[in-house]
């Protein structure tokens, strides 16, 4: 070892030796458990029959209340946007050939798109659900 690399590694074992200090010594690591989807679904189906037991004894004569579930399929719709996907690649995209109505993902794409034969974006659109049959 050198006079140089001595000072390097001096002055790295003092920064080393600050840089401890800012950790809490109480601080305390928890574990977290994640729970699996039978877990999950067994505590929802108890929690919703304690519900409807506490119903049952406090209005006995009213029906039970509809509630959403895991279990319900009737959620109410989504805040959310559709999200829509490019015809041709399956890549999110927000763009739409004025001509065809067909989702593409970039230029390259609408060139794919421009140059389609007549027919053809037809079949496209029919793979989504898209498309209108003229009689």
């Amino acid at each position: 070892m050198t006079q140089g690399d001595e000072l390097s590694l001096s002055r790295y074992m003092d920064i080393f030796a600050t840089a401890e200090k800012f950790k809490n010594p109480n601080r305390v690591v928890k574990k977290v458990r994640y729970k699996g989807a039978r877990l999950v679904l067994n505590e929802e189906s108890r929690r919703l029959n304690q519900l409807q037991e506490e119903e049952k004894t406090l209005h006995p004569d009213q029906p039970p209340k509809d509630r959403t579930t895991y279990f319900s399929l009737a959620a109410p719709p989504s805040l959310r946007p559709i999200r829509t996907y490019c015809d041709i690649t399956g890549l999110p995209t927000n763009y739409k050939s004025p001509h065809n109505q067909i989702r593409f993902y970039d230029k390259e794409c609408y060139e794919i798109v421009r140059s389609m034969p007549a027919g053809v974006d037809q079949q496209y659109l029919s793979l989504r659900g898209a498309n209108v049959i003229l009689k």
